[in-house]
C-alpha cells in the first residue's frame, strides 16, 4: 500500500452529495451481516440434538461467535484507518461468506465453534461500514446518517434471532446457515458495485501491530471517548441483563411459553429501529448528543419500573421492552454522533475502542444476568438491570464535557 495523507472532513460545501439509495444499501448490508452473530442463539436444542450433546455442550458456539466479534472489533475494525475502506470491507466480507458455508457444514462441535469464531470476526464488518458512513456524510447530518444505518443495524440483530427460530424449525439448522452465506453473498455483490472506491488512509508509518497499539491508545487519548464507552457499556449491560432473563420468566408460570415465544418478542425491539434516525437529528444539534443522552438513559432506567410488573402481566413487558430497545438505540447513536466527531483520522480505530467497551459490558450484563436469575429468579434480575441502569445516568450526570476542540478538518 502506497503513503497517503491522513484523511480529514471536506470543507463544510464541497462534500458531494451521497446518492439517495446509499444510506439504506449501507443500512442493509449492516443488517445482513450483524445478523450472523445472532443465528446461532434460538438453535442451541436443535444444535444440541443435532451433535447428540446437551444445551452446555453446545454452548462454547454462541460464546465463539461473541468472542470473534469482540476480536474483529479490535484485530480488523482499525483497518479502515490504514488501508482503503472499500477494500477491507469487501475482503471482509467474502471471508465471511466463506466462514457462513463452513459452519453450514460442520459435522462436529469443534469444528462448528471455530467456524462461528471465524463468522463473529468477519461479522465486524459492520464497524467498517458505520465509520466509512460518518466520514462520507457531511458533518451537520452525520447524526442522522449513522442513525439511519445503525436502525438497519438493530433490524438485524432482531430480525436474526427470528428468522434463525423459523427456519430452523422449519428446515434444520444446516439451511439457516446456507440461507445466510447466500445473504451475505448478495450483499458482497451489491457492496462491490456500490462502494465508493476512496484513497488510503492514513499510513504515515508503522505496520499492523503499531496501527492496533494506536487503537488502544485512542482511549487514552481522548476523555469523550472513555465517557462514552464506559456508559455504552453499562446500558448495553442492562440490555443484555432482560434478554438473557426473558427466557427462563417466559418458560415459567405464569406464561410457560418456548424459546420461540422469546426470539419473536424480539419483534418488539422494531420500536428502537424507529426512533434511531430522530436520536440522530437530535444529535445534530449543539449539545445534541448529551440531551439525547439524557433522555434514552432515562428511558432504559424506566423500563425496569415496567419489567418489575412482568413476572404477573405480560402487558409490562411489553411495554418495558419497547421503552427499553428505544433508549438502548437512542443512547447508542448518541455516543456515536459524539464519538465521530472527536477525529476524522481515527474514526475506524475510536469506534473499534468505543465498541470493544460497549460489548464488555453486554458480556458482563450476560454473566450477572445467569447469576441474578440463579440466586433470586425474575426480581434479582430486575434489580441488576436496575443498577446497570441507574449507573450509566449517574456517570452521564457526572460527566463534565470539555470545551468541543478544533475540528479535524476545516468546515
Amino acid at each position: 500500500m502506497t503513503s497517503a495523507s491522513p484523511v480529514s472532513d471536506p470543507p463544510c460545501g464541497k462534500q458531494p452529495a451521497l446518492p439517495r439509495a446509499f444510506l439504506p444499501l449501507m443500512a442493509l448490508a449492516c443488517g445482513i451481516a450483524v445478523a450472523n452473530i445472532y443465528y446461532v442463539q434460538p438453535l442451541l436444542d436443535q444444535l444440541a440434538q443435532g451433535f447428540h450433546t446437551s444445551v452446555a455442550g453446545i454452548s462454547s458456539v454462541p460464546a465463539c461467535t461473541q468472542l470473534g466479534y469482540a476480536c474483529g472489533l479490535i484485530g480488523l475494525g482499525p483497518l479502515g484507518d490504514r488501508y482503503a475502506r472499500h477494500r477491507v470491507i469487501l475482503t471482509t466480507g467474502a471471508a465471511l461468506v466463506l466462514m457462513l458455508v463452513l459452519a453450514g457444514a460442520a459435522t462436529s462441535v469443534p469444528v462448528l465453534a471455530v467456524a462461528s469464531l471465524g463468522v463473529g470476526l468477519t461479522a465486524s464488518v459492520t464497524q467498517q461500514i458505520v465509520p466509512l458512513v460518518a466520514h462520507l456524510a457531511p458533518a451537520e447530518r452525520r447524526g442522522r446518517a449513522v442513525g439511519l444505518v445503525m436502525s438497519g443495524l438493530l433490524l438485524g440483530i432482531l430480525g436474526g434471532r427470528v428468522l434463525a427460530g423459523l427456519l430452523g424449525q422449519w428446515l434444520g439448522w444446516r439451511m439457516v446457515f446456507g440461507l445466510a452465506a447466500a445473504l451475505n453473498l448478495a450483499s458482497l455483490l451489491m457492496l462491490w458495485r456500490v462502494l465508493p472506491r476512496l484513497p488510503v488512509g492514513d499510513t504515515s508509518g508503522g505496520g499492523y501491530l503499531r496501527l492496533v497499539g494506536s487503537t488502544l491508545a485512542q482511549f487514552g487519548k481522548h476523555a469523550e471517548l472513555r465517557a462514552a464507552g464506559l456508559v455504552g457499556g453499562l446500558f448495553f449491560g442492562s440490555f443484555s441483563i432482560f434478554w438473557v432473563g426473558l427466557t427462563p420468566l417466559l418458560a415459567g408460570p405464569p406464561y410457560h411459553l418456548g424459546p420461540a415465544a422469546a426470539g419473536l418478542f424480539g419483534v418488539l425491539g422494531l420500536s428502537g429501529a424507529v426512533v434511531a434516525p430522530l436520536s440522530g437529528r437530535r444529535s445534530d444539534r449543539p449539545g445534541g448528543p448529551r440531551k439525547v443522552l439524557y433522555v434514552a438513559l432515562a428511558a432504559v432506567l424506566a423500563s425496569w419500573a415496567a419489567f418489575a410488573g412482568a413476572a404477573s402481566a405480560m402487558a409490562w413487558l411489553i411495554l418495558g421492552v419497547v421503552v427499553l430497545d428505544m433508549g438502548v438505540q437512542g443512547a447508542h447513536i448518541a455516543n456515536q454522533t459524539r464519538i465521530f466527531a472527536l477525529d476524522a483520522a481515527a474514526r475506524s480505530r475510536i469506534n473499534s475502542v468505543y465498541m470493544t467497551l460497549y460489548f464488555l459490558g453486554g458480556a458482563a450484563g450476560t454473566a450477572v444476568a445467569g447469576q441474578a436469575w440463579r440466586l433470586g429468579r425474575w426480581p434479582a434480575v430486575v434489580g441488576a438491570g436496575i443498577c446497570f441502569a441507574a449507573l450509566a445516568l449517574l456517570l452521564h450526570a457526572a460527566w463534565k464535557p470539555r470545551r468541543a476542540a478544533a475540528p479535524a478538518g476545516p468546515h
